[in-house]
């Protein structure tokens, strides 16, 4: 017999979770088109009546985001301008609809490589809280996503809250994703790009780049390329240049592996300069 459970507690819905396998139902926005017709076949545990892991909080050292946190909360909430990727992405998953429903930890634990939501908190250096009835975890965002559909949630444990640390909530932050047309699309590239200005020098980078590798990737070649520099256009030149080792693009039918490439850098030099506080007139690669 196939069980439901909508538990009140987290200490309950762990306890359930403790007892054997279940698939996880937050906003649904994935788990019912991906459902269709087919009878279900797994126990479900409803964690919508989890009202506690709904908003954000602030620590002295972290911005916390619970797991069932949707993106019009994310949108609504007065948050640092380092977060206004996030704001930005969370602003593309879907209609409107979608939003008021779908979660920010629905969106990390589909694992899929075009989840919007991913470069803005990999900018961001989020870790994910995994809880267990027998313990507590914590788990950078990077580390997480292990592949197409696949995380390192172990069996028992839940997505409880995502973790900002405030070291990495500064600065100014954009988004750019591109698509076949401009509105409810699956991504063919996205990028997120937070950076530190001091004194018009470039005194942090983080670059996020989404849909052109298995997981989302942090540049690291194109970081260390931007430190030092004065934000001003000629930053575009610099991105150019900076390698981008990480990313392995992969070829679909929304675009081929090359490019994604070619497109990607142009998305990395608008989302640098918004972020550093020019007005992008670099040109973007047409979709």
């Amino acid at each position: 017999m196939i069980r439901y459970a909508k538990p009140t507690t987290v200490d309950e819905a762990l306890a359930l979770l403790g007892e054997g396998a279940w698939r996880i139902l937050a906003g649904g926005t994935d788990f019912y088109p991906a459902q269709g017709s087919k009878p279900f076949l797994d126990d479900v545990l409803d964690i919508n009546g989890l009202t506690c892991l709904r908003g954000i909080a602030e620590t002295d050292s972290h911005f916390i985001i619970g797991a069932r946190t949707t993106w019009a909360d994310i949108i609504r909430h007065p948050l640092p301008a380092a977060f206004d990727a996030l704001k930005q992405a969370a602003r593309e998953v879907g209609s409107q609809q979608i939003q008021n429903v779908a979660s920010i930890a629905g969106n990390l634990c589909n694992a899929s490589p075009a989840a919007d939501g991913v470069p803005g908190l990999l900018a961001l250096d989020a870790e994910v809280e995994l809880r267990s009835a027998a313990a507590t975890r914590h788990i950078l965002l990077q580390d997480f996503i292990l592949g197409n559909r696949r995380t390192a949630i172990l069996p028992g444990e839940m997505v409880i809250a995502i973790h900002v640390p405030r070291s990495s909530a500064s600065g100014m932050s954009a988004f750019v994703k591109l698509g076949a047309r401009r509105y409810l699309v699956i991504s063919i590239a996205m990028v997120a790009a937070r950076l530190v200005v001091d004194n018009g020098m470039v005194a942090q980078a983080a670059i996020a780049v989404g849909s052109c590798s298995v997981v989302a990737k942090r540049l690291a070649g194109v970081e260390r390329a931007l430190l030092g520099l004065r934000a001003d256009h000629r930053l575009a030149a610099a991105i150019l240049a900076a390698p981008m080792d990480e990313l392995a693009p992969i070829a679909d039918v929304r675009g081929s592996a090359e490019y994604r490439l070619d497109a990607v850098r142009e998305l990395v030099a608008r989302a640098v300069l918004t972020a550093s506080g020019q007005e992008s007139d670099h040109r973007m690669v047409a979709a």
